[in-house]
C-alpha cells in the first residue's frame, strides 16, 4: 500500500456495517442477516487517505479488496513518460482491488481525489465469499460487468463525440454517480481540477480549457476553485446524447 504518512490504517475500525450510512440510500441494495454477518466478519479496518494519496500502484500486489465509504478517488494508468490517462471515478460503494485479488496485480492506480475513507477486507477470505455466498459473489459479478459497462461508454464517448460534447458526457456521468452515491448532499459541485477533465477525455489541456469554457457560455456548467458546479444537468445530457445512469438498486460490499 502505498502514500506514505497520507495514508492512515485504522486496526479497530469505527463503522460498524450494521450502522454502515451507505446501506440508508435506495441506490444500494441492502443486505439480508446472513450475507450482513458474513461481511461484518469479511471486514477487517478502516483506511484513511488524504488527497492526492496513492492507494494502489500499478503492478502491487495487495492482501486486501477495499470498499469506498466517503469521499472520491479515481483510477489511473501513466505510459513511461509520465502522460496519465484517468479510467473512472470512484465513490462511495465502489470496489478497489479486485483486479489484483483475482489477477495477482495491479494493472492500473488508485488516487485520493478528496480525503477518503475505505473499508478494508482481507483477500484470503475472498475465497470463502464465492463457496459460502452465492448471492454476494453474484454481487461481485455484478460489479465487475457494470464497470466494464461503464468503461464501454467511456470509450464509445473518446471516440466518437465531439470535445464538446464527450466533455458534457463526462460531466454529467461524474454529476450523477455523486448524486445516486449521496456524495455531494444535494450540492452540484464537482471537486475534479480542469487537468482531471483533460486526462480523462484524451484532451490537451489547452483544449479543455476552451471547451469548457463554451460549456460556460451556454450557462450549462461553471468553474469554481474548488471545482466544477453543474447549472444545468438536462442540457448537459441532452448536449452528450446520453440518455444518463439507469436507476436500479445496486449491490456493494
Amino acid at each position: 500500500m502505498a502514500g506514505g504518512a497520507a495514508v492512515n490504517q485504522q486496526s479497530k475500525w469505527r463503522t460498524p456495517c450494521q450502522q454502515c450510512p451507505l446501506r440508508s440510500l435506495s441506490t444500494f441494495r441492502d443486505f439480508s442477516a446472513r450475507e450482513l454477518d458474513f461481511v461484518s466478519q469479511f471486514k477487517s479496518g478502516e483506511l484513511s487517505s488524504e488527497r492526492g494519496a496513492t492507494i494502489l500502484v500499478e503492478g502491487m500486489h495487495s492482501a486486501h479488496l477495499f470498499t469506498v465509504l466517503s469521499g472520491w478517488a479515481f483510477r489511473y494508468k501513466l505510459l513511461p513518460d509520465g502522460r496519465r490517462q484517468i479510467m473512472n471515478y470512484l465513490m462511495p460503494g465502489d470496489l478497489i482491488g479486485l483486479q489484483g485479488s483475482l489477477m495477482g496485480e495491479m494493472d492500473h492506480s488508485v488516487e485520493a481525489l478528496t480525503p477518503v475513507t475505505l473499508c478494508v477486507f482481507e483477500r484470503s477470505k475472498l475465497e470463502r465469499l464465492f463457496e459460502r455466498h452465492a448471492s454476494l459473489a453474484y454481487d461481485l459479478t455484478w460489479i465487475a460487468a457494470h464497470e466494464e459497462r461503464i468503461l464501454d461508454e467511456h470509450l464509445l464517448s473518446v471516440g466518437r463525440r465531439s470535445a464538446l460534447e464527450r466533455t458534457a458526457y463526462l460531466l454529467s456521468f461524474i454529476h450523477q454517480r455523486a448524486h445516486s452515491a449521496g456524495v455531494n448532499g444535494g450540492r452540484r459541485v464537482i471537486p475534479i481540477t480542469q487537468q482531471h477533465v483533460a486526462d480523462t477525455l484524451g484532451l490537451s489541456l489547452v483544449h479543455t480549457n476552451k471547451t469548457l469554457r463554451k460549456l460556460a457560455d451556454r450557462g450549462l456548467m461553471r468553474w469554481q476553485d474548488k471545482g466544477c458546479e453543474i447549472l444545468d444537468s438536462d442540457g448537459l445530457l441532452a448536449l452528450a446524447g446520453w440518455e444518463g445512469l439507469k436507476k436500479q438498486p445496486r449491490p456493494f460490499i
